[in-house]
């Protein structure tokens, strides 16, 4: 199997998927200004105590204020807060972390009120972004997250991850990070650091440790309340930490400045394999050219279909996703037995697929063909299980109930990713009506006009629907000749396929949008 990485950066935000054998398997998408991610850290205050459900509410700057659970504080919440103290009792001279004071863990079964108070400050780290109507979801056991390690600040163990499973391996790197850790912190090792030489391992250590000491420093130096001390490294990135693995061909990013940035990751984490990190100049949108453009608007929305003209229904409500598997219009001669077994073994194939393309977490029911054979049953539970082995996010599944439906829960720490397919018609604004498509390339002519003799803009990027595009580019002299000859060769004429029909969108030579609306369509 073949891994490829697509990194999509565009003026308002960042798209990355990823690839397994030109098959899109993970997709997502964040605004560039987006904050609140999953692992930045604050300096917030908390807000009012809510004893019936043993947990408090935080400022951290959001619309809505944080949740704070009373054991999600951690075992060493007061000696982050006598630290914290510490710390901002010197503005010139930072308090060494080494010679903190690790106080006793606070106890298990103890209440909120007794742990903080209203309009106190706190150090708390995100583990779960906002959601529907509700504020991000806070833990006051700091962490900082690397590729082989995670640090844990006033942490006392080191732990190895449970996935490596030689003796010899987790006792040579537990007794590898005793040897090197920093003191007053606790150090996970993660499972891709099996193998990995004490040098690789200890340089990953030094840099998380300054994250560490940077975070505090902002702490000494700032007064503002709620401050963002810790932010958490760009999704780009983020994404290529946790998923990155030999296996990977290429990444492509179509972006100078993002290149730079995944190619010095790369290069920290896998020197060897710097190379492959590319930045993609064709003239064709990144994601249309690999063809993801077409399976976004394929396998988002509320029916996917698959194999042999049967689907599924994906519904999502407040609680839960439900999904229900339908046989379609299908024509097979096996037998209502033995083609429900088929539609449900290629449903668990798509609905894996399914939940990590749109990080569906939270509880997902799924609504099979009921099948009368118990092994044909137990077969479908263990098809579902091995198709999830690839999935990263922490999940349980359930065999078929009585009911004939299968169960699952998926860890969730962000919204699950609901892209639009439905295109709005561009031209007419919800009216149904629209004016004669065979004056549309007139009045792309006049906003070309507009663009170069008003406003000044000589180099620019049209991007049109891909048969547009052919019957600008089409004859001799074509269309697009005829635009250059008379307006200069800045113009250029790009097919998108996620425009529709009449759909247009300028950009200039920054790739930056502009926005040519504003003028009346009717003239």
């Amino acid at each position: 199997m073949t891994s490829e990485v697509v990194i999509d950066v565009r003026q308002k935000e960042i798209s990355i998927a990823l690839l397994e054998d030109k098959k899109l398997v993970e997709y997502q998408t964040q605004p560039r200004q987006a904050s609140f991610s999953v692992g930045n850290i604050y300096v917030a205050k908390v807000k009012k105590l809510m004893p019936g459900l043993n947990a408090c509410f935080v400022d951290v700057g959001y619309e809505r204020d944080a949740f704070l659970h009373y054991l999600d504080l951690g075992g060493q919440f007061n000696s982050y807060q006598k630290y914290l103290k510490q710390v901002q009792s010197d503005r010139k001279k930072l308090y060494p972390f080494a010679k903190a004071t690790r106080l006793p863990e606070i106890p298990k079964d103890g209440t909120i009120n007794s742990a903080v108070q209203p309009g106190q400050e706190v150090l708390v780290q995100i583990v779960k972004e906002p959601i529907s109507t509700k504020g991000p979801r806070l833990t006051g056991e700091l962490s900082f997250a690397g590729r082989y390690l995670v640090l844990i600040p006033f942490g006392s163990k080191v732990s190895v991850s449970s996935k490596i499973k030689s003796g010899e391996e987790r006792a040579r790197l537990k007794q590898l990070i005793q040897s090197v850790k920093p003191k007053n912190c606790g150090v996970i090792v993660r499972t891709v650091a099996e193998g990995k030489r004490v040098a690789e391992l200890d340089g990953e250590l030094k840099v998380l440790t300054k994250r560490w000491e940077d975070a505090i420093t902002k702490v000494q130096k700032t007064q503002k309340r709620p401050q963002l001390i810790f932010e958490e490294t760009g999704r780009a990135v983020a994404l290529l930490r946790d998923l990155f693995n030999p296996t990977y061909e290429n990444i492509y990013v179509n972006d100078e400045e993002v290149c730079r940035e995944v190619k010095h990751y790369v290069s920290l984490i896998a020197p060897e394999k710097a190379g492959i990190v590319k930045l993609y100049k064709g003239k064709v949108p990144v994601f249309d050219n690999f063809d993801i453009t077409k399976q976004i608007k394929s396998s988002f929305g509320k029916i996917v279909n698959y194999k042999h003209g049967a689907y599924m229904v994906i519904e999502h409500t407040e609680a839960l996703h439900v999904v229900d598997v339908n046989s379609g219009n299908r024509t097979r001669e096996k037998g209502q037995e033995a083609n429900a077994l088929d539609v449900n073994l290629g449903a668990a194939d798509e609905l894996a697929r399914q939940l990590r393309l749109r990080d569906m977490g939270g509880i997902i029911v799924v609504d099979f063909i009921d099948m009368n054979l118990a092994e044909d049953r137990q077969m479908l539970y263990e098809r579902m299980c091995k198709n999830m082995q690839k999935d990263r996010a922490k999940h349980n599944i359930l065999p078929l109930s009585k009911f004939g439906l299968m169960q699952i829960t998926r860890q969730r720490v962000r919204p699950a990713i609901d892209v639009n397919v439905e295109e709005d018609c561009p031209t007419c604004g919800g009216t149904g009506k629209i004016k004669s498509s065979i004056l549309f390339t007139d009045q792309l002519e006049r906003k070309i006009d507009r663009l170069v003799k008003k406003i000044g803009v000589k180099k620019f990027y049209l991007h049109v629907h891909p048969y547009v595009a052919a019957y600008i580019n089409q004859g001799f002299p074509s269309l697009k000749r005829k635009w250059q000859m008379k307006y200069g060769l800045g113009v250029h004429v790009v097919p998108s396929q996620k425009l529709a029909f009449l759909q247009y969108e300028f950009y200039d030579s920054k790739k930056e949008f502009i926005d040519m609306k504003e003028e009346n369509e009717s003239k």
